[in-house]
């Protein structure tokens, strides 16, 4: 639990991290490049605590129905994303790109935006979560975060990347099941969130009827007495041990360039010099993560159902703004961090571009390839649901961007994406701990075949 005097350090930290972010565009001009990556950049971690997180992380058990871990939309086989421009959570089968409908358990429709990557949440300059940025450290509220759930929010959550486990375990779409499915999905359409009987407790006490995880617990927290004190929080906290443990990439040949140790080879040299200057990436991907945390409208296209209340029938996603209000941020979203986005593809909010290249394209001059996308460039299992719908809001996603197209030949993208690999990290990619082939509750681990 964040005290507030933690919170207001964070938020002083998050404005510190924002003027160095700045300080390095800055450098990028005119230097080149951020300071290399050091263990200072990054939260200390509990290995044992991040090996029980391991578990929770690829264990179905706190799915609703059983069926749905956070490893099966966040797997390392497909750069800890799930292969797919939108994924398909309860309801379906097989694991990435393979990953198909279920007949005896149709979903009612895909998981709105597409699965983000997950290296480098432990370090302390994320203090925005989500591709809206709907989560982060805020000094001003209770436990110093804030999130949509406001009076619903708990407390005990070690940090922001531990409470945005809070909302996948709730969604229909992505872990809890349909209405009357099951006990989560029940108390989840009851409104029925926390204390006892609520869905997080219900999970809790999944997890803590179990003895190897009791017994876990209450040997990785000094809290912990007895299993009933067990709560979605500690799970939390240990899922977010593990994530900020095993993804953590900081060694890629990108890092060697800032360590002074090497050079880029061909057409990755050139890449890194466009990236850097004429091409204009790092006014927006700067800093050591590529990412100056900030929101931007840059024409993605918009596909699948949208981010609608219940009772909208509309596809739009109008990004940002549905957490500020502000008309400033309409269809603007966070830009992420792009250490080894060669291999988290697809791309943007809706993943709507399956393909590296082709999206970096698309990202140079947005607002002529929102024009002519169509849905060929996704990667989308069959499903009986119109995903072009959203497209029909391309006009007022294109007015909303003041970005400036770049004149870049087909030479220059081409090492633009050579220097994209050398952000790979194959450490990260591997994994610390790795997946597990067996979780305490017995129920099937999610392996690639």
């Amino acid at each position: 639990m964040l005290t507030i005097a933690q919170s207001k350090v964070r938020y002083v930290m998050r404005i510190l991290f924002g003027l160095m972010a700045v300080m390095s565009a800055s450098l990028a001009s005119a230097e080149g490049l951020p300071a290399p990556l050091t263990d200072d950049a990054f939260a200390p971690i509990d290995e044992k605590e991040a090996r029980l997180g391991q578990l929770l992380f690829y264990d179905p058990i706190l799915s609703g129905n059983r069926n749905v871990s956070c490893g099966t939309c966040h797997h390392p086989a497909f750069g800890t994303g799930d292969g797919l421009s939108l994924g398909i959570g309860d309801g379906g089968i097989g694991l990435g790109p393979k990953r198909v409908a279920d007949p005896d358990n149709m979903p009612e429709q895909r998981i709105p935006r597409n699965a983000p990557a997950l290296f480098n949440l432990g370090a302390h300059e994320f203090t925005v979560l989500f591709h809206d940025g709907r989560i982060e450290v805020d000094p001003d509220r209770p436990g110093g975060l804030r999130t949509p759930l406001d009076a619903d929010m708990v407390t005990g959550f070690a940090s922001l990347l531990s409470a945005q486990t809070m909302f996948p375990v709730l969604s229909a779409d992505e872990m809890a099941g349909h209405y009357s499915e099951n006990d989560v999905s029940q108390a989840v359409r009851r409104g029925v969130i926390t204390g006892t009987g609520g869905a997080w407790d219900i999970i809790a006490r999944r997890v803590s009827d179990i003895p190897a995880y009791s017994d876990s617990f209450i040997a990785t927290y000094d809290h912990i007495e007895t299993p009933d004190q067990i709560t979605f929080a500690d799970i939390s906290n240990a899922i977010a041990a593990f994530m900020a443990f095993e993804w953590r990439s900081d060694n890629a040949p990108f890092d060697a360039v800032l360590r002074g140790e090497a050079t880029l080879p061909e057409p990755a040299a050139t890449g890194m010099d466009l990236f850097y200057g004429e091409a204009g990436c790092a006014s927006c991907h700067n800093g050591p993560f590529l990412t100056d945390h900030d929101f931007h409208a840059m024409a993605a296209p918009q596909i699948g159902p949208g981010k609608a209340a219940r009772f909208e029938s509309h596809a739009r996603d109008e990004g940002r703004f549905r957490v500020t209000g502000d008309a400033a941020d309409l269809y603007a979203f966070r830009t992420p961090s792009l250490r080894n986005v060669a291999l988290t593809a697809p791309y943007g909010h809706a993943g709507a571009q399956a393909d590296l290249r082709r999206f970096v394209a698309a990202h140079l001059d947005p607002v002529t390839a929102l024009k002519t996308y169509n849905l060929d460039e996704a990667a989308l299992p069959e499903l009986a649901v119109d995903d072009s719908r959203g497209l029909a809001d391309r006009n007022a996603i294109a007015h909303a961007v003041s970005y400036q197209p770049r004149n870049v030949t087909e030479a220059d993208i081409t090492a633009l994406v050579a220097f994209l690999d050398a952000l790979t990290d194959p450490a990260a990619i591997e994994g610390r701990l790795g997946i597990p082939k067996t979780v305490p509750s017995g129920l099937p681990v999610d392996m690639p075949r």
